[in-house]
């Protein structure tokens, strides 16, 4: 909003620094963070005295998670607050992508907040369904999706190669609905120990940061043969907003825990980086720097696929952080060794826009 307010009076003196890119994404980081410092504490106090219990600790988990049990969850209001605000002062409010983004972001973290709020009060009422949960994600992804790709197009592009390979016409509304939600809840499902979902979120972002600012610069673009989408540059803001509100979770999220992220949190970072692939055409790369979590998502499917047909496990606990614990990996292990696969898997997917 400080933008419109800085054009309506034409950028006068210092409003001037407001005109670039590079000083608002730098300002979101730091306005998040702050935020999110400032709030943490009044924010972790008010939902331990609410939640009493705190989160559900599953009982056939690993023993040694049994400690967290009381540890307050939705946390990720700390994110999405701090997040949002700081995205909403900073952004073009002309960008149709990062409109498409908040909408997603704030609908899935709307999404995963009823789940949450169900887990902690044990209402009479089930809450959300499984199927009601994804039937809400799809619209709300699809709207988004349809949103974006009336401005940047039907092309389908994937690494390695310069041309789009296809145009998907009007099936790219389901393809990138479907990303957008893949990812919203492969994110959810890594969201198992302390930190070990936040930095490699952090990490992704950082690497969409490059992708979303050369995307968005015609120059750029063209030098490294990815398309180009005008005003995709702006996205920047959001991705910076995200990494400083994810720093400031994460001061709070440290082993030991003071504050789960929860549905609240996770689903709408996944589904806000998987809006993001959508909007600049970068889904396969998605699937790169993100590969963590797409491995995370698929231990779950092969575990519950296997198990059915054979009534055996291929993991000895599923999502696959839980088999590493089980064989012995302490939790602070689990969670630095992750974290440097998310950083080389970011490496190799930025790697990507050169190798054309």
């Amino acid at each position: 909003m400080l933008y419109l307010l800085a054009e309506q009076l034409g950028f006068p003196g210092i409003l001037n620094l407001i005109r670039y890119l590079s000083f608002r994404a730098g300002a979101a980081s730091a306005t998040a963070l702050l935020i999110g410092l400032l709030l943490g504490p009044w924010l972790i106090s008010y939902l331990r005295v609410r939640q009493g219990k705190g989160q559900p600790i599953r009982a056939d988990g690993p023993q040694t998670h049994l400690s967290k049990i009381g540890t307050p969850t939705m946390g990720g209001l700390l994110i999405l607050i701090a997040m949002l605000a700081s995205a909403l002062l900073w952004m073009n409010v002309g960008s149709v992508y990062v409109w498409a983004t908040i909408l997603v972001t704030a609908g899935f973290g709307l999404i995963g907040f009823m789940d949450d709020y169900d887990k902690v009060r044990k209402a009479h009422h089930a809450g959300l369904s499984g199927k009601t949960r994804l039937i809400l994600e799809f619209a709300l992804a699809g709207f988004a999706t349809w949103l974006m790709v009336k401005y940047s197009g039907t092309d389908l592009h994937i690494p390695f190669v310069r041309e789009p390979v296809a145009d998907l016409g009007w099936l790219y509304i389901p393809f990138g609905a479907f990303v957008i939600v893949a990812f919203g809840n492969s994110v959810n499902l890594t969201d198992g120990l302390d930190g070990l979902a936040t930095m490699p979120v952090i990490i992704a972002s950082l690497a969409f940061l490059l992708i979303a600012y050369m995307v968005g610069n015609a120059i750029y673009a063209e030098y490294l043969g990815v398309p180009h989408i005008a005003g995709a540059g702006d996205l920047t803001v959001i991705l910076m907003a995200i990494v400083g509100a994810g720093l400031a979770f994460l001061w709070f999220n440290a082993p030991p825990a003071a504050v789960f992220m929860g549905d609240t949190g996770s689903l709408a970072l996944g589904g806000a980086l998987g809006a993001i692939a959508v909007a600049t055409h970068h889904e396969f790369v998605l699937a790169i720097i993100g590969g963590l979590f797409v491995v995370e998502a698929l231990s779950v499917i092969i575990q519950v696929i296997v198990f059915k047909r054979t009534g055996k496990r291929v993991f000895l606990m599923a999502p696959i952080h839980h088999h590493f614990e089980q064989i012995g990996w302490s939790e602070p292990t689990v969670v630095i060794r992750f974290w440097i696969i998310s950083f080389v898997l970011a490496l190799a997917g930025l790697s990507t826009l050169k190798l054309r």
